[in-house]
């Protein structure tokens, strides 16, 4: 999987956690940790951290305008929160909800400079 369809993945992954944290809610329970967090958690993890090293790379090579190493930070940091606390009903929505557009947003401006990469690439 290539750093473009990473974070076309990642993006999914938000808006998972958005519908999973609203159908927690509604169902009023509580996840299993090692049959549910646990596993998803996981696998996204290890997901972020490999995004975020090539993301590191690309952008030493690329210099995309808008994109930095801070918010690759920010996010890896703001979505493994995230992805945990979208399993808990009584996670608090509005910060929830702010960390996950924060993430979406930084995502879709990550593709957009690759996008722009490529379109620069082939002049």
């Amino acid at each position: 999987m290539n750093l473009e369809e990473k974070c076309k993945e990642l993006l999914t992954v938000c808006g998972e956690c958005l519908d999973r944290h609203t159908e927690m809610r509604r169902l009023d329970r509580d996840p299993d940790f090692f049959e549910e967090v646990k596993p998803y958690a996981d696998k996204y993890h290890s997901m972020l951290d490999e995004w975020a090293e090539e993301s590191y790379a690309w952008i030493k090579v690329a210099k995309p305008k808008y994109v930095h190493p801070s918010q690759i930070d920010t996010l890896t940091d703001g979505m493994k929160q995230f992805i945990v606390q979208s399993f808990y009903k009584k996670t608090g929505l509005k910060r929830f909800v702010l960390t996950i557009r924060s993430a979406e947003y930084t995502l879709k401006t990550f593709l957009d400079a690759i996008e722009e990469e490529r379109e620069r690439e082939l002049g």
